[in-house]
């Protein structure tokens, strides 16, 4: 089971970032979540939206490189000790967590993680087996 990210390469530089955001929000596009990572010439945008497929179209047609990939959604009780609990399971299970970040849903009863792993299968099993829900593409619209 997975979510579909939006990764985005930005030159760091003045307005760029503002360019995407921007270009999304005239776009009626709502961010869901984001991360970004940078080092001195550039960064890399991460994104989960309200529609990746319009998304991608939009950010292309304004020459942005753009990747798509195919990430775990989990959902936590909000919290001390909740993120953790899902550390250790995929720990224990052998599973190496490549980049992650996490945000609030529309109530404060739950909080979400975006996990990059190897084998997104494996962690939604291992997830639900210790009764954490994973989200569906579907569900990152409803939050």
């Amino acid at each position: 089971m997975s979510i579909r990210q939006i990764s985005v390469f930005v030159e760091n530089k003045k307005g760029s970032l503002v360019e995407i955001t921007d270009t999304l929000a005239k776009e009626n596009i709502d961010l869901r979540a984001m991360s970004i990572a940078d080092t001195q010439d550039f960064g890399i945008l991460r994104l989960i939206v309200s529609d990746t497929d319009k998304a991608l179209a939009v950010l292309r047609s304004k020459n942005c490189i753009v990747t798509e990939t195919a990430v775990v959604g989990a959902r936590l009780r909000n919290e001390p000790g909740a993120l953790a609990s899902v550390i250790r399971v995929l720990s224990e299970g052998g599973i190496n967590v490549e980049y992650m970040y996490a945000f609030n849903g529309a109530t404060p009863h739950h909080a979400y993680v975006v996990l990059r792993v190897d084998d997104n299968d494996k962690v939604a099993e291992l997830l639900l087996n210790e009764g954490i829900k994973c989200i569906t593409q579907e569900q990152v619209s409803e939050i």
